[in-house]
């Protein structure tokens, strides 16, 4: 590939507001979700009573907890690896809880699958963050 376009790609492509757009990005259904929950508490809590978890309030304001600190930790770069993971374990668990596409007739299963896998592609990312973040030179961490 051309040299010049990837030096045009790598130096916009690198840039910080680049990197803050792209975590921005993966927190934003956590943000608004938090929002929502923050806004109609009776309604979360209705939420985690629909998937049979109890107790439902201490778990409803967990979950609030959960999507706002992992993005405030993510998106301060203090502590961002440990708001990555927990954003990643709380995705996973969610979407084996929420998106249980195997036991949906078609063709809501389709639909539902969708779902899962999108989620399933968070948690990568948000690995991936974590995975970064833990290997950066100043964290002292060594590099393998």
């Amino acid at each position: 590939m051309n040299s010049a376009v990837v030096r045009a790609a790598q130096a916009i492509a690198t840039l910080p507001a680049i990197r803050f757009i792209a975590l921005l990005g993966l927190c934003a259904a956590y943000l608004q979700g938090g929002i929502d929950k923050v806004l109609d508490f009776p309604g979360a809590v209705a939420e985690v009573q629909h998937f049979g978890l109890a107790p439902a309030l201490p778990i409803a304001v967990a979950t609030i907890v959960t999507e706002f600190a992992g993005p405030a930790l993510v998106l301060s770069g203090r502590l961002r690896w440990l708001g990555a993971l927990w954003l990643a374990g709380f995705t996973a668990v969610a979407t084996v809880i929420a998106n249980r596409f195997w036991e949906l007739p078609l063709p809501d299963r389709q639909m539902a699958a969708n779902g899962f896998f999108e989620h399933l592609g968070l948690v990568g990312g948000f690995l991936l963050v974590a995975w970064y973040d833990l290997r950066m030179p100043e964290r002292g961490i060594p590099q393998s």
